[in-house]
């Protein structure tokens, strides 16, 4: 083992702003820690910082986070209403559903839920 997980870092425009958003989605309150960087800390979520970079968002993201919910559709359309942008279809399998967000900087993301038991 090298080390351990200290946070999750997210490149934006606008840290301040995108932690917001999060914090709407996940809980927490975002903090300040200076003009170019806040972070959230979610209950029961690790430590996620937002960081000001001056590069746009380019492709597709190599890692994204997945927010386990009770209800996809429910949880896809509250996020829409704090600025989130679904990407296609809603995907249901066998291991359960999920749907394709954006938050308001294009950083893709899933709302996620388990299959139920039968």
């Amino acid at each position: 083992m090298i080390g351990r997980l200290d946070e999750v870092v997210v490149d934006c425009h606008d840290p301040m702003a995108l932690a917001t958003f999060w914090s709407h989605v996940l809980g927490g309150t975002p903090e300040l820690r200076d003009p170019d960087w806040c972070r959230l800390q979610a209950p029961g979520s690790p430590l996620i910082s937002f960081q000001r970079v001056p590069e746009a968002k380019s492709g597709k993201n190599r890692m994204h986070l997945d927010v386990l919910v009770d209800d996809v559709d429910e949880a896809t359309a509250q996020a829409e209403t704090l600025g989130a942008q679904r990407l296609g279809d809603r995907h249901d399998a066998a291991p359960g559903s999920f749907q394709v967000l954006t938050d308001p900087e294009g950083n893709e993301w899933c709302v996620v839920s388990p299959a139920s038991p039968v």
